[in-house]
């Protein structure tokens, strides 16, 4: 069993370059795999190994760096292992937003514990956001959430501005936000301050958190949570989900879509079959083939790259 830990905190990093290559090297040497982002707002990453002491020195590590030692992390278990090689990347942004004035380490909203998240979203006076993206959104959410329907997270600002929030909602509304471990709602929630909302709450830890937390004969959630590897998705208990993914456009799939007539394994799915044309369809096809190629010698073939939101 693969021991993944899903980590990030906000806090000013001076030099990004170096924390970035002090964390490679240590989670190298720790046989991890997965990504870690580093940037001047912070560090944003998954991680997995087969061993628990593994994940548990690597994240001691992290929260040892200066500024890390309140390091929001969430574990989980899979099977399979998740990623298959260690990628440490320098990013402008930990978690693209697209705007580099949103600075959480100076504004941000109101974190609610995952114990008291049912008692804000039950308020009439709460509105639920989902900032996480629309195929995310389409497999599980929070009952009566709104849903941007965003294809990436720096087009949430834009649907803000066009929902046109009056002065007194922006006044008396309670603002609740999440998504998958906690990073995109609180960035998210620091731009909703610094356009005049007042009660801006989100998740601790994210929809990851509140399933380790809360019981599920308690749940406000319907379905089960998109994670970016090679789980797809984990239902409440953490456990894996029941959902495959597109080799050809990365959206979740379900059984009964494999059954289309437009569903080709790691080529193609009911999504995305119209969309693509015949030439990307026969490199998918080949992307494919080597996989299949790969499996019979017992090796891991290196596929597409792994996203990491949170």
């Amino acid at each position: 069993m693969y021991k993944v830990a899903t980590l990030y905190k906000f806090s000013k990093i001076l030099d990004p370059f170096k924390i970035h290559n002090s964390i490679r090297t240590k989670l190298k040497s720790l046989s991890v795999c997965g990504t870690i982002l580093v940037g001047k707002e912070g560090i944003n990453g998954t991680i997995s190994a087969y061993s628990k002491n593994s994940i548990d020195n690597a994240i001691k590590f992290i929260s040892k760096l200066d500024g890390f030692n309140n390091l929001d992390v969430k574990y989980s278990t899979s099977k399979k292992k998740p990623f298959v090689r260690l990628k440490v990347k320098l990013k402008k942004e930990i978690v693209t937003i697209g705007d580099t004035t949103i600075d959480p380490t100076k504004v941000v909203g109101e974190y609610v514990n995952p114990a008291d998240w049912n008692e804000l979203i039950d308020n009439k006076n709460t509105i639920i956001i989902d900032t996480r993206n629309n195929y995310e959104n389409s497999i599980g959410t929070f009952k009566k959430s709104l849903n941007p329907k965003t294809s990436k997270f720096r087009e949430f600002p834009n649907w803000i501005k066009k929902q046109k929030f009056s002065k007194e909602d922006k006044k008396n509304k309670n603002i609740a936000m999440f998504c998958t471990g906690g990073i995109r709602c609180e960035k998210a929630s620091s731009l909703m301050k610094e356009q005049g909302f007042e009660n801006v709450f989100h998740l601790k830890g994210g929809i990851l958190k509140y399933f380790e937390d809360v019981p599920e004969t308690d749940t406000r959630w319907q379905g089960e949570c998109f994670v970016f590897d090679d789980r797809v998705s984990v239902k409440h208990d953490l456990s894996e989900g029941t959902y495959d993914m597109c080799h050809g456009c990365r959206m979740p799939i379900t059984e009964n879509d494999k059954l289309s007539a437009k569903y080709i394994r790691g080529v193609a799915c009911p999504d995305c079959f119209d969309k693509t044309t015949e030439e990307q369809k026969s490199r998918y096809m080949s992307r494919q083939k080597q996989v299949d190629l790969a499996k019979k010698r017992n090796q891991k073939h290196i596929g597409p790259k792994e996203e990491i939101l949170n």
